[in-house]
């Protein structure tokens, strides 16, 4: 295929909720999927592995010291990703194998911050299965406050794939503008927006940032209903007690570089999504404008941005 055509599959499923090696294996699953079907790219949701934090907004999770919540605290923990320990190793040898790059939302439980806190992360996986970056969510929207940490600027990257340069953000960090303009700033034309599963989400600033950025944009969100969660887990009945049929409906969609659909959001269709998009879109469209080249003004506006990874210790040499 010519190198301005790129082949992307969007993978629109349920976790194996909270279960850490059944949603690791769903994965590489919807990896040989992906690659059947052609994809040289294949995305999936914000926290797909192992899930999103459903139970906050149907248990009470406001209410502190609580042991229910405690308990569902420390499951998530344990089934979380430690990037570190070789929990996508088999993920990076799959994507190297079938020379397919990945973006996978995670729940990241990250040692260089002691190894006992979360964070909601998208990690970058090039054709060669190396991990090129991984974006630590900057700031948790509302009641994921309760179980995810707030991340730092080192995952704001891009990355060449073919003529493209792909880079990506977790969710409403998509309507944050300057993250948005760190990755346009960095040469960014086409957008990875991962979301939980919702076409509230992906509506509207799906076509925003396309026509904002004159990029591609790919909003990829998962799937969830009453019938996924697993019977192994913890205070399911509490969890249940409340939750409606359908907890994410999707909506995964892409729009082009002038803000018009390519695929529409797509509802309750579990499936990867496929598309070939052109490179020469994005040349066209930023004929008449350019966020952060023809049509900026440096000499008056300018972003500074902090990609140092953050931690509390600072380790000296002795």
């Amino acid at each position: 295929m010519a190198s301005n055509l790129l082949t992307v599959g969007l993978a629109q499923t349920a976790p194996v909720w909270l279960n850490k090696q059944q949603t690791i294996q769903k994965t590489l699953d919807y990896i040989t999927k992906a690659s059947k079907k052609g994809c040289e790219l294949v995305i999936f949701g914000e926290g797909y592995l192992p899930g999103y934090p459903f139970w906050l907004s149907l248990t009470d999770g406001a209410q502190f010291n609580s042991p229910v919540h405690k308990e569902i605290h420390a499951h998530y923990i344990r089934n979380s990703v430690q990037i570190e320990k070789g929990d996508l190793d088999s993920i990076c040898a799959l994507a190297a194998e079938k020379q397919i790059a990945v973006y996978l939302g995670i729940i990241e439980r990250a040692e260089n911050r002691g190894g006992h806190s979360l964070y909601c992360s998208l990690v970058y996986i090039d054709q060669k299965g190396i991990i090129q970056s991984v974006h630590r969510k900057l700031q948790p929207t509302y009641e994921e406050r309760l179980t995810w940490s707030p991340g730092d600027g080192n995952g704001l990257q891009v990355h060449s794939l073919k003529e493209f340069t792909v880079g990506g953000l977790n969710c409403w960090e998509n309507w944050m503008p300057l993250p948005r303009t760190a990755l346009y700033g960095l040469g960014e034309n086409l957008h990875i927006a991962v979301w939980p599963g919702s076409d509230f989400n992906t509506q509207d600033i799906t076509r925003f940032i396309a026509r904002e950025g004159r990029s591609f944009v790919i909003s990829v969100s998962s799937l969830m209903q009453k019938s996924d969660f697993p019977k192994d887990t913890p205070h399911l009945d509490l969890i249940l007690e409340n939750a409606p049929d359908i907890l994410a409906n999707g909506g995964s969609c892409i729009a082009g570089p002038d803000g018009e659909w390519i695929i529409e959001p797509k509802l309750n269709t579990n499936d990867i999504i496929t598309a070939t998009i052109d490179f020469n879109r994005v040349l066209e469209e930023r004929q008449n404008f350019d966020a952060v080249g023809h049509y900026s003004r440096p000499d008056i506006t300018q972003l500074t941005v902090n990609r140092e990874r953050q931690s509390i210790l600072k380790l000296k040499q002795e």
